[in-house]
């Protein structure tokens, strides 16, 4: 992630930290990162992973969008990448993103909020992708839907796959 993208995603997630009046130490301690790693990411320093962002997506009780959407460049990691496209302003909340996953990548992905599901099309390549244990394979046109508030997956072969990812979040104690 480029300098400009790490400063504003530290911007924004210090305002929804102290929105909520949070301390740095409770928001680490309830994501279970290391306060010094929050408070270089607020400062604009670091490297966050998916799973860092996403956990204090959840810990904020935010949709990962809305942590997201003031930065313009694709943010990934272990051969993904992901760029969000647009965010709904309904309820339920619902995100779509561009999504790539490199040749021979497997990413594990932690559970989500409850109630929250994902539907993926894929638009080129092969992808295997859904909860662990129970993943669906996938060809160019082909989509899948399914519950995201367990640990899921995406895995592709030789080939990168390039998808389009929608995430309806469930309404418990959603704000935006």
């Amino acid at each position: 992630m480029d300098k400009l993208s790490l400063n504003t995603l530290g911007q924004h997630l210090q305002a929804l930290r102290l929105e909520r009046g949070w301390s740095l130490s409770q928001l680490a301690n309830e994501a279970g990162i290391a306060k010094s790693n929050l408070c270089r990411l607020e400062q604009g320093n670091g490297n966050p992973t998916l799973d860092t962002i996403w956990r204090l997506a959840v810990q904020l009780n935010v949709p990962f969008g809305t942590l997201v959407a003031p930065i313009s460049v694709p943010l990934g990691e272990d051969g993904v990448q992901v760029r969000l496209i647009d965010q709904g302003k309904d309820s339920p909340q619902v995100d779509a993103y561009w999504m790539r996953c490199a040749p021979h990548t497997l990413r594990h992905a932690e559970a989500h909020t409850p109630g929250t599901r994902e539907s993926l099309t894929l638009i080129s390549g092969w992808l295997e992708a859904g909860p662990e244990g129970a993943t669906t394979v996938l060809t160019p046109g082909e989509a899948i839907t399914f519950a995201a508030d367990q640990p899921h997956l995406y895995r592709t072969h030789e080939a990168e796959a390039t998808l389009m990812m929608t995430i309806t979040y469930g309404l418990e104690g959603q704000t935006s």
